[in-house]
């Protein structure tokens, strides 16, 4: 299973993400699940990093994907955030069984 856990400051906003797991769907490299929390997860990682420049924590390992921020989170963190939190949950309404967001402090 796939979890997105997000990371959550007391007045909501997001801090950041960790992204673990396989949905184990469908064979290495043909899974649509896995494909879709990749590509979203990847393109905020890369947007907070190439074209924001924030300040973070950041882990890119097999099957693992972590990033906190070291800076407080802004309104364009937040965005890049919630773009993938958004994408996240449809997908996890198509594979509950291989998909699970979760929110943390």
């Amino acid at each position: 299973m796939i979890v997105a856990e997000i990371y959550r400051q007391a007045d909501g906003k997001t801090t950041g993400f960790s992204i673990d797991g396989h949905s184990n769907t469908a064979p290495r490299g043909s899974d649509i699940f896995c494909a879709g929390v990749s590509s979203l997860s990847q393109s905020a990682y890369l947007c907070i990093k190439d074209h924001l420049h924030r300040d973070f924590d950041g882990d890119n390992g097999d099957g693992r994907l972590m990033l906190k921020l070291k800076t407080p989170p802004d309104d364009l963190t937040e965005a890049v955030f919630q773009t993938m939190i958004i994408g996240v949950r449809e997908i996890e309404k198509l594979a509950p069984q291989a998909v699970r967001l979760t929110f943390s402090s």
